[in-house]
């Protein structure tokens, strides 16, 4: 493959390609290690879950970038597969933490210990809740569906945007409010997620809760934000000076799927630290015995 006769399209799409593969193979043997020492299936089959959102949205975005010319209900289709994802993981990463705390809501099984915390809730959310309150079954059910709630309002946006476009109903005042309402129903279920790592940063220390979460909030954060950077090139009209033969709108488009695909080779990487294999096989016990003996 000579590259240096290929133009930047085909050029871009190679190393689009290279970049979806890097973050299938690393994703890939974190995977097969999870498989290998199988010793917790709950707590291990949520991190499955967790670690395939990096290679699920860099395909995505590749097949994105493949059929860039494509309509704008297939990009809105592909951006609600990555999005639903998303909205899986969130879950299934409160599931694990509840997991480690070994804490049942639906069985009503909460420690005494941990009863009576305070939690400190901040700006916006004291319009709605007292500035303080004591953790309980209540409250621990609170923050559950607050992050549920993501769950449920993103797929149900995802199919009536679809569905609205393809009749011919879908104006911008229309858009502007379904990505009002995500981005509420988002950022509700991270401020849970981040409620929840605060009320119980000295429980789940040992587990690298941070790590595991700044791996999921950075994903979500980058993928929205990054989007502002077309926008932002388009409105200045550099876009519109590239020597692209697609329009603005579908340059946009190959930006933000081609920075996403780079973005998730990064995160499978870090990955490989923050979901670390070490807690199932045996290397944790083998590290503090040996601890022990230099004692």
């Amino acid at each position: 493959m000579d590259l240096s006769k290929m133009n930047p399209r085909q050029l871009t799409t190679v190393g689009s390609a290279f970049g979806a593969m890097l973050s299938m193979h690393f994703t890939t043997q974190l995977l097969s290690q999870h498989l290998f020492y199988w010793k917790d299936p709950k707590e291990q089959r949520a991190i499955i879950i967790i670690i395939l959102m990096a290679p699920i949205y860099a395909v995505v975005s590749f097949v994105g970038l493949l059929d860039i010319e494509g309509s704008k209900e297939f990009f809105t289709f592909l951006e609600s597969v990555k999005e639903c994802y998303e909205a899986l993981v969130i879950a299934k990463f409160l599931a694990l933490m509840y997991s480690y705390l070994n804490i049942s809501i639906s069985k009503n099984i909460v420690r005494d210990e941990i009863k009576g915390r305070e939690i400190h809730h901040s700006f916006p959310m004291t319009l709605f809740q007292p500035h303080t309150v004591w953790l309980n079954h209540h409250t621990l059910k609170l923050l559950k569906y607050w992050t549920w709630q993501f769950v449920v309002v993103r797929p149900v946006c995802s199919i009536l945007m679809i569905l609205l476009q393809l009749i011919g109903l879908y104006p911008t005042w229309l858009s502007w409010t379904f990505t009002i309402i995500l981005n509420i129903s988002v950022s509700l279920a991270l401020y849970s997620l981040v409620i929840f790592y605060h009320v119980f940063a000295k429980e789940l220390a040992p587990h690298k809760p941070l790590a595991k979460f700044l791996c999921i909030k950075g994903i979500v954060f980058f993928c929205f934000w990054q989007g502002m950077v077309p926008d932002g090139l388009a409105s200045f009209g550099i876009l519109q000076s590239l020597p692209y033969k697609l329009d603005v709108e579908h340059v946009e488009e190959a930006m933000q799927n081609m920075l996403v695909i780079i973005e998730m080779v990064v995160f499978s990487v870090l990955q490989q630290y923050a979901y670390h294999v070490a807690p199932y096989s045996g290397e944790v016990e083998k590290m503090l015995k040996q601890n022990k003996k230099n004692e």
